[in-house]
Order: structure tokens, then sequence, then C-alpha cells
């Protein structure tokens, strides 16, 4: 399977705004032969936890039909992360899974940081997975990756791939991605890490979404910030600059 992260910027609180993003990346990613697609956390709404309930979506919103087209048009499967509508509560981080079947599935960020209970509720499932051809896909959003027991919880389930949309920073990028790669190593599967383009609701972002290999090996990273693929598959990888 050829995989990536899509390193994207977003305008905050614009969903169409977004969508419209979102689908270059994926007609990008298409012209790759790229069959797994995720992109960064809250990536349709950008990191904007005071206004995420303003804007959040369900898995069937009308707002995601062109997302949900293109995806089955591309027969890939792409995750986007999105504030969700949580009935009477406060709304969750999400990552939706588009499947090119057409079917939509959503998994809620567990593990929290510090403050965003404020604004979020967390989800109750530790973890997600999904067979992307052949593959065993688990999801997780940024902090979850902070736990070890999140990708434990992963690597028992049977995921080969562990895929985070995440939003990190320059001075937390060395201990994250450690960390990340550490699963790698630890858990014998594959990592990838889709971070922001530019900043998002007020962190500075350091780009350079990475991929690793079981056992921990760096497959490839992007240079720093800005709009781009960071491309997998078993012969290595590259990176795509968007325009």
């Amino acid at each position: 399977m050829r995989y990536a992260a899509a390193q994207s910027a977003s305008v905050p609180l614009d969903i169409a705004a977004n969508v419209k993003r979102h689908l270059a990346f994926i007609d990008a990613a298409s012209e790759a032969g790229v069959q797994l697609l995720v992109f960064p956390e809250l990536s349709l709404s950008g990191y904007e936890l005071p206004g995420m309930a303003a804007c959040a979506l369900k898995a069937d919103d009308d707002r995601l039909a062109p997302l949900r087209e293109r995806a089955a048009c591309a027969n890939m499967t792409v995750v986007v992360g999105a504030p969700l509508a949580n009935a009477g509560a406060l709304p969750g981080i999400g990552a939706i899974t588009l499947h090119p079947d057409g079917r939509t599935s959503v998994y809620r960020k567990h593990f929290l940081h510090a403050g965003e209970e404020q604004h979020v509720t967390a989800g109750s499932a530790i973890s997600q997975l999904h067979d992307v051809r052949g593959t065993k896909v688990a999801l997780a959003i940024c902090a979850d990756t902070g736990q070890q027991q999140h990708a434990h919880a992963a690597a028992v389930a049977g995921a080969e791939l562990y895929v985070a949309g995440s939003l990190i920073s320059a001075g937390g990028y060395d201990k994250d991605t450690g960390q990340l790669a550490g699963y790698a190593k630890l858990f014998g599967m594959g990592v990838l890490m889709a971070n922001h383009a530019h900043a998002s609701g007020g962190y500075e972002s350091a780009g350079r979404s990475a991929i690793w290999a079981c056992g921990g090996e760096l497959v490839i990273a992007a240079p720093g910030p800005g709009e781009m693929l960071a491309i997998a598959d078993d012969n290595g990888g590259r990176i795509v600059a968007l325009a």
C-alpha cells in the first residue's frame, strides 16, 4: 500500500475553504498513486478550540459530500480532522474516515491535552482499526500518541500501521517524534504523523510530517513547514509539494 501524510494548512473555522483545499490534496495524492491519505488534527477547522462548537460536523454532514465523492472517485481512504457534533455536550476532536465505498466512520480523540477539556469531550474508545487494502490501520489524534497505552492498544488489536493527525510545534517535535519512532520499534508497526503546514490556533507548527517503518527507521519526513505530501510505500518515501 502507498500512503501519505497531508501536511495541509487550515483557514480558521472555515469548513468550506478547507474542504476545497482538502480536495486539492486528494487530487495530488491520487496522481501519486496514494491509497491512504491522512490529514492533521482538526484540519477542516484549524485548532480553534473556542469556536469549534459553531462549526462542528456530523459524519453524514452535507459539507463533507465533496470529500466523500472525491475519495470514492480516487478509490482512496481519506482521514480528515474535524470538530464533531456531540448532542447536548461539548464537541469532540475527531478523525473522520472517508472510505472508498462511500462509508464514513468516526474516531474521537481519547486522551486530551491539558486545557482541552474546557472546550471538548474526550472519546470513549481507545482505539479504532480499519482494513485498508489488506493492511490494518489504527487511528490516533495528537495527544493520544503521548500515551504509550494508546499505541499498545492499537498493536494488541492487530494494527500494522498507526496513523496520527497532529499539531506539533518545533519545541515539542523531538520528544513527540521520538515517541512515535519508539512505537514503531517496540510494537513492530509502521507509524505516520501528519502535522499542520503552518500555525493554527495560536500554535506555530513545526511541519516535518513523517513516516517510520516497522522497527523505527525513518522512511520520509517533510523538510519543514509548508503544504506538501509525505508519501511512503515498500520502496521508500518521497515529498510532493503543493502549489
